[in-house]
């Protein structure tokens, strides 16, 4: 934001009644003159800025899995994998450039789960990952452009644990996507509302598995104060080239819904609801033939008891009957799930430690027909169809 500079002086002289000679009005300039130089030459430097965090935790699983694993029999936690074990989940490190017409963002993350939200685009295995790499042009206050690697727009939910009020992730989120390769133009109608519309290569993945290009897009408005809503568009044919290098054919296709809502000062209200549709070969996966969808809710209530204590509830349906994403049963076919988290947020340290019990329940329908559930008992035998777990979480922001 440009800032307007102005003497004291040169304000307070036409009430006074004091009458300026030649010499002193042309000192008066001069002072002006070199203190809007010295201003505009602080702005055009601009300033960087270091940030990031580290975040570990506890979970204990209910069932007592032989595999010390949360995650059933496909993808029933993001990054809380881990039961019955301390465990460290992401360390980040982000550093920002930033002047009036510009910004430039290099943010990396390291540790077990630096590539579980950066597919194709991790170094050294899971040790570092690439989460964004971009910059920004301000063309006018109200139309910028961005180039290059960033997360994406679609979901309540962001991979950064501080960020998020709960600890573990949504089922939205699991099915991602995660993050975009790729350009982008916002152009703010005002500061209640704006526009994005954005090409990139694909979902999830830093190089491109075809010609193809997706588009995204994003309008942001803002209907009374204290009110968000985002609806937001990813297209794109997902297939790999056949043989000859030809691209079949194929199309993803996601609409997202975020918005919340700070009724008081102390309790907010967030909805994420989601629908997605495949047809078609996705990133060679395979896929169906026909179009299929799969979508979801979730809903987020979180009151801030104290200055530094907050506890937060999140109920989730998610439904894959299609067998489309990733949720599946041990027989490969798809499934839903119901999700009811509970987490409190203790804040430590002037807001730079947070610590997160949390308690979570993720309910699926029983299988039939004598065939294994979704989750493991402690004998190691999929015998149950529901997943109860309690644990914590230790995080420091910087």
């Amino acid at each position: 934001m440009k800032k307007v500079y102005c003497t004291v002086l040169s304000l307070m002289v036409p009430f006074l009644g004091f009458a300026k000679s030649g010499e002193e009005e042309k000192a008066v300039k001069a002072d002006t003159t070199v203190v809007t130089e010295v201003k505009d030459e602080e702005e055009a430097k601009g300033a960087f800025a270091f940030s990031g965090y580290l975040d570990s935790y506890y979970m204990a699983n209910f069932n007592k899995p032989a595999s010390r694993s949360n995650m059933g029999a496909t993808n029933a936690r993001v990054f809380d994998q881990r039961s019955g074990q301390f465990s460290l989940g992401l360390v980040q490190a982000k550093v920002a450039y930033t002047n009036s017409k510009s910004e430039a963002v290099v943010d990396l993350t390291f540790g077990p789960n630096a590539n579980l939200g950066n597919y194709g685009n991790a170094l050294f295995s899971t040790a570092l990952a690439i989460k964004q790499a971009y910059f920004t042009y301000k063309f006018t206050d109200k139309f910028s452009m961005t180039a290059g690697q960033f997360g994406t727009h679609i979901g309540y939910e962001v991979i950064d644990a501080p960020a998020n009020f709960n600890y573990s992730l949504s089922n939205l989120f699991n099915n991602g996507p995660f993050y975009h390769a790729g350009l982008k133009a916002t152009y703010a109608f005002s500061d209640r509302a704006s526009l994005m519309v954005g090409v990139v290569n694909n979902v999830d993945a830093l190089g491109d598995n075809n010609r193809a290009k997706g588009i995204i897009s994003q309008l942001y408005f803002k209907p009374v104060e204290n009110w968000n809503v985002y609806l937001n568009y990813i297209g794109s044919n997902e297939a790999n080239t056949d043989s000859l290098g030809k691209q079949p054919d194929g199309f993803y296709q996601m609409f997202d819904l975020t918005t919340s809502f700070q009724i008081t000062e102390k309790f907010l209200l967030g909805l994420n609801a989601a629908y997605g549709s495949q047809k078609g070969d996705y990133q060679g996966y395979g896929g169906p033939v026909d179009t299929e969808s799969w979508g979801g809710v979730a809903v987020y209530a979180n009151t801030a008891i104290t200055d530094n204590f907050g506890i937060g509830a999140r109920y989730e349906y998610f439904n894959n009957d299609n067998g489309v994403r990733g949720m599946l049963t041990r027989g490969g076919a798809g499934t839903k799930v119901n999700s009811v988290t509970l987490t409190g947020n203790i804040g430590l340290a002037d807001g730079h430690i947070l610590v997160k019990p949390e308690f979570r329940l993720d309910a699926y329908p029983k299988v039939t027909g004598g065939e294994e559930q979704q989750f493991e008992d402690s004998d190691g035998e999929w015998t149950k169809n529901s997943q109860t777990t309690f644990g914590l979480a230790f995080i420091y922001k910087f």
